[in-house]
Protein backbone atom coordinates (compact mmCIF):
# COMPACT_ATOMS: atom_id res chain seq x y z
CA UNK A 1 0.00 0.00 0.00
CA UNK A 2 2.90 2.04 0.91
CA UNK A 3 6.32 2.76 -0.48
CA UNK A 4 9.11 5.26 0.43
CA UNK A 5 11.53 6.44 -1.97
CA UNK A 6 14.10 9.07 -2.16
CA UNK A 7 12.98 12.45 -2.90
CA UNK A 8 13.17 14.45 -6.36
CA UNK A 9 13.26 17.59 -7.60
CA UNK A 10 9.76 17.25 -8.92
CA UNK A 11 8.44 16.30 -6.11
CA UNK A 12 8.93 19.72 -4.40
CA UNK A 13 5.90 21.11 -4.69
CA UNK A 14 3.70 18.18 -3.06
CA UNK A 15 6.71 18.68 -0.48
CA UNK A 16 6.27 22.81 -0.05
CA UNK A 17 2.04 21.77 0.56
CA UNK A 18 2.94 19.11 3.15
CA UNK A 19 4.81 21.91 5.16
CA UNK A 20 2.27 24.09 5.01
CA UNK A 21 0.10 21.68 6.09
CA UNK A 22 2.51 20.73 9.25
CA UNK A 23 2.51 24.36 9.79
CA UNK A 24 -0.70 24.84 9.93
CA UNK A 25 -1.22 21.92 12.66
CA UNK A 26 1.19 23.50 14.49
CA UNK A 27 -0.49 26.40 14.23
CA UNK A 28 2.00 28.54 13.08
CA UNK A 29 0.66 28.90 9.15
CA UNK A 30 2.51 32.53 8.30
CA UNK A 31 5.87 30.87 9.60
CA UNK A 32 6.33 29.19 6.43
CA UNK A 33 8.50 31.64 4.34
CA UNK A 34 10.20 29.05 2.08
CA UNK A 35 9.97 29.18 -1.79
CA UNK A 36 10.17 26.34 -4.31
CA UNK A 37 12.98 28.27 -5.66
CA UNK A 38 14.96 28.45 -2.15
CA UNK A 39 13.86 24.13 -1.70
CA UNK A 40 15.23 23.70 -5.72
CA UNK A 41 18.90 25.39 -4.94
CA UNK A 42 19.07 24.06 -1.83
CA UNK A 43 18.39 20.93 -2.14
CA UNK A 44 19.25 20.28 -5.62
CA UNK A 45 21.88 23.20 -6.20
CA UNK A 46 25.63 22.80 -6.41
CA UNK A 47 25.93 22.76 -2.75
CA UNK A 48 23.29 20.38 -1.73
CA UNK A 49 21.81 21.34 2.54
CA UNK A 50 19.29 18.62 2.96
CA UNK A 51 17.77 15.64 1.78
CA UNK A 52 14.37 13.91 1.64
CA UNK A 53 12.75 10.92 1.57
CA UNK A 54 8.72 10.54 0.60
CA UNK A 55 6.25 8.39 1.11
CA UNK A 56 3.41 7.28 -1.36
CA UNK A 57 0.08 5.61 -1.38
CA UNK A 58 -1.31 2.80 -3.53
CA UNK A 59 -0.52 2.34 -7.29
CA UNK A 60 -0.98 5.97 -8.52
CA UNK A 61 2.09 6.78 -6.12
CA UNK A 62 0.42 9.89 -4.55
CA UNK A 63 2.84 11.26 -2.16
CA UNK A 64 1.42 11.42 1.32
CA UNK A 65 4.51 12.18 3.45
CA UNK A 66 8.12 13.25 3.85
CA UNK A 67 11.07 13.05 6.23
CA UNK A 68 13.54 15.82 5.40
CA UNK A 69 16.93 15.60 6.95
CA UNK A 70 20.52 17.12 7.05
CA UNK A 71 23.74 16.28 8.46
CA UNK A 72 24.89 18.01 11.31
CA UNK A 73 28.43 17.71 13.37
CA UNK A 74 28.43 17.39 17.23
CA UNK A 75 31.19 18.07 18.65
CA UNK A 76 30.52 15.47 21.77
CA UNK A 77 29.19 12.69 19.32
CA UNK A 78 30.47 13.68 15.69
CA UNK A 79 28.49 13.11 12.94
CA UNK A 80 24.49 12.92 13.23
CA UNK A 81 21.40 12.97 11.06
CA UNK A 82 19.22 15.87 12.31
CA UNK A 83 15.77 15.19 11.04
CA UNK A 84 14.33 18.60 10.04
CA UNK A 85 10.83 17.41 9.53
CA UNK A 86 8.57 14.41 9.02
CA UNK A 87 5.12 15.13 8.24
CA UNK A 88 2.49 13.01 7.28
CA UNK A 89 -0.74 13.96 5.78
CA UNK A 90 -3.30 14.20 8.59
CA UNK A 91 -5.59 11.47 7.05
CA UNK A 92 -2.64 8.60 6.65
CA UNK A 93 -1.80 9.12 10.12
CA UNK A 94 -1.74 5.78 11.98
CA UNK A 95 -2.15 3.59 8.87
CA UNK A 96 1.35 2.19 9.07
CA UNK A 97 3.23 5.10 6.48
CA UNK A 98 4.78 7.38 9.34
CA UNK A 99 6.62 4.34 10.79
CA UNK A 100 8.30 2.52 6.78
CA UNK A 101 8.93 6.25 6.55
CA UNK A 102 10.41 7.19 10.15
CA UNK A 103 12.39 3.42 10.04
CA UNK A 104 13.59 4.42 6.67
CA UNK A 105 15.41 7.61 8.23
CA UNK A 106 16.98 5.60 10.96
CA UNK A 107 18.46 3.21 8.21
CA UNK A 108 19.67 6.28 6.62
CA UNK A 109 22.13 7.09 9.40
CA UNK A 110 23.47 4.03 9.65
CA UNK A 111 24.06 4.13 5.95
CA UNK A 112 25.86 7.72 6.36
CA UNK A 113 27.73 6.47 9.17
CA UNK A 114 26.34 8.89 11.45
CA UNK A 115 26.43 8.04 15.67
CA UNK A 116 22.84 9.64 15.92
CA UNK A 117 19.66 10.69 14.92
CA UNK A 118 18.39 14.06 16.63
CA UNK A 119 14.73 16.28 16.23
CA UNK A 120 12.75 18.16 18.08
CA UNK A 121 9.20 17.50 18.77
CA UNK A 122 6.23 20.25 19.90
CA UNK A 123 5.61 19.71 23.78
CA UNK A 124 2.12 19.63 23.19
CA UNK A 125 1.84 17.25 20.21
CA UNK A 126 1.30 14.10 22.09
CA UNK A 127 0.72 11.64 19.17
CA UNK A 128 3.93 12.47 18.21
CA UNK A 129 5.88 12.02 21.20
CA UNK A 130 3.77 8.87 21.59
CA UNK A 131 5.71 7.25 18.76
CA UNK A 132 8.64 8.43 19.46
CA UNK A 133 8.31 6.69 22.51
CA UNK A 134 7.41 3.36 20.73
CA UNK A 135 11.45 3.80 19.77
CA UNK A 136 12.60 4.44 23.33
CA UNK A 137 13.64 7.92 21.95
CA UNK A 138 15.02 10.22 24.75
CA UNK A 139 13.23 13.43 25.27
CA UNK A 140 15.23 15.96 26.62
CA UNK A 141 13.86 18.70 28.50
CA UNK A 142 16.75 20.91 29.70
CA UNK A 143 17.89 22.41 26.01
CA UNK A 144 16.20 25.82 24.91
CA UNK A 145 16.40 26.54 21.08
CA UNK A 146 17.51 29.94 20.16
CA UNK A 147 17.50 31.55 16.70
CA UNK A 148 17.80 35.06 15.26
CA UNK A 149 16.29 35.71 11.91
CA UNK A 150 18.48 37.11 9.13
CA UNK A 151 16.59 40.43 9.33
CA UNK A 152 17.58 40.25 13.19
CA UNK A 153 21.32 39.57 12.07
CA UNK A 154 21.76 42.40 9.96
CA UNK A 155 20.37 44.91 12.36
CA UNK A 156 23.22 43.02 15.21
CA UNK A 157 25.98 43.71 12.24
Amino acid sequence: MYTVRKGKKEDLPAILELIKELALYEKAPDEVTNTLEMMEKDGFGPEPVFGFFVVQKGEEKTIIGTAIYYFRYSTWKGKRLYLEDYIITEKERGKGAGKLLFERVLAKSLEDDCTGMMWQVLDWNEPAINFYKKYGASMEEEWINCNLQSEEIRKLI
